[in-house]
């Protein structure tokens, strides 16, 4: 198996909700698209649902929080597809909305940390080789307005401290990456009705809408920047 001439793109946390809704979209135009998922049965589940390889959906084992994990999985993705044009940072855990900060379980804290921030960190260094070498490299965070500072209020401590970091990681990476021409931005998809935003948000195919944009970005798109539905938000 190999990517061939279609662009490759590698979407964590992908066996369900907006993940799974990126992965479809991008099948859709021509990418083929690598479902990341920690439970490795779920997501070959999931791609087969979407059509599996045909439709061009491929499974991949990748568990975020694992070193050893994501570095197999980088390596499948080198050896099985030769190619990474784009990388979606998505996974994440804990919208902790029955937490305080006067309050908070730290240890509670550092696993939505490592999952949110640390996660993404090490998936982007582990394909970072990849994207260097595309012709049109995109690395896409998953974030969320409750990462804003500037409209952050009291609650849900870890989700929106870890996604506060993950947009300064993003500009970090923008900054370091734009002599390589990566294109790296923060996407706030809103509040969308999956099992962690619950009922009464948008429909999942919005949320997804909203990272698309930034994956399918010109070369001459922003980077280093916050987006919700292509439209900047505030830091």
């Amino acid at each position: 198996m190999t990517g061939g001439d279609r662009p490759v793109a590698v979407v964590t946390g992908a066996n369900r909700g907006i993940g799974r809704e990126v992965v479809r979209l991008l099948a859709a135009r021509g990418w083929l698209a690598v479902l990341g998922a920690r439970d490795a049965r779920r997501g070959a589940a999931a791609a087969e649902d979407l059509g599996g390889a045909e439709a061009g959906v491929v499974a991949c084992g990748l568990d975020v929080d694992s070193e050893e994990s994501v570095a197999a999985a980088a390596a499948w993705v080198q050896a099985q597809l030769g190619r990474c044009d784009a990388l979606v940072n998505n996974a994440a855990i804990d919208y902790d909305t029955d937490a305080r900060a006067t309050t908070a379980d730290l240890a509670r804290v550092r696993r939505a940390m490592d999952t949110n921030l640390l996660g993404a960190w090490r998936v982007a260094l582990a394909f970072l080789p990849l994207l260097r070498r595309s012709p049109h490299p995109r690395l896409v965070n998953v974030s969320s307005g409750a990462g804003s500072i500037a409209t952050m209020g009291a609650g849900t401590p870890a989700y929106s401290v870890s996604k506060a970091a993950l947009n300064a990681l993003t500009r970090i990476l923008a900054a370091e990456l734009r002599a390589d021409r990566v294109l790296v931005n923060a996407v706030c998809p809103g509040w969308v009705a999956t099992d962690m935003g619950g009922f009464g948000g948008r429909p999942v195919a919005d949320g997804a809408a909203s990272v698309l944009w930034a994956v399918l970005l010109g070369d001459d798109g922003p980077t280093g920047g916050f987006f919700r539905d292509g439209r900047p938000v505030e830091w």
